[in-house]
């Protein structure tokens, strides 16, 4: 396997980041969290006041971002926000953040630049359609708005965030709305791409289904 792509697309909370990890894992690829990129640039904004319409604003502070990950570890400008990223206020943000032209192109640039000559798994809303249209592998995970919620909310818990169960859905249903009607990389299922409703499933099943698609592509 050689220059190998796999690309995971779907809505927030669908699974992607905690299956492209374990598919990382399980078939010896480079992961990429494309999703934590665009939330280091939220939390890069939100700390900063930026103002998201004002273009020559976002394009200086653009050029003030260093970031890096390493490992489980995301790194900002030097700090590690690996914490900070996964919090409602950057969660609330982070649609609006990713919607900006200028944004998404620089990050689709760096996504691109890091995974060449690589054998990589990467997730996002856009991976199949926009980063890597010609990836041999395209996956596109949905699940129910209700169930995307439960998960985001054993999240918050995990981490000690308390966090309102509506709330945390009506943010889930918004995302949604945003991130398929933004006119830069809509969430959108690519033609070639394999569905999976992961609802009702574990993730070992849905990390076991598609590791066979890997087998299939890949021949090994």
């Amino acid at each position: 396997m050689k220059n190998f792509i796999m690309a995971i697309d779907g809505p927030a909370g669908s699974g992607k980041s905690t299956i492209a990890k374990i598919l990382a894992e399980k078939n010896n690829l480079t992961y990429l969290d494309t999703g934590a990129m665009y939330r280091m640039v939220a939390l890069y904004f939100f700390e900063n006041n930026v103002d998201l319409d004002n273009d020559m604003e976002v394009k200086i502070n653009l050029s003030k971002i260093k970031m890096d990950i390493e490992k489980d570890k995301f790194i900002l400008n030097g700090k590690d926000v690996s914490k900070d990223i996964r919090t409602p206020r950057v969660s609330g943000l982070v649609s609006f953040v990713a919607r900006i032209k200028r944004v998404r192109e620089k990050l689709v640039e760096l996504q691109r630049e890091i995974s060449r000559g690589k054998n990589v798994v990467l997730d996002g809303r856009d991976i199949g359609t926009v980063v890597f249209p010609d990836a041999p592998l395209k996956i596109f995970l949905i699940a129910s708005a209700e169930e995307r919620a439960k998960r985001r909310m054993k999240e918050y818990e995990e981490k000690g965030i308390k966090e309102d169960f509506e709330a945390v859905l009506a943010n889930i249903k918004e995302r949604d709305m945003i991130d398929s009607t933004r006119s830069e990389g809509p969430l959108k299922k690519a033609d070639d791409a394999v569905e999976i409703d992961t609802s009702f499933m574990t993730i070992e099943e849905v990390t076991d289904e598609i590791t066979r698609l890997v087998k299939e592509k890949t021949g090994e």
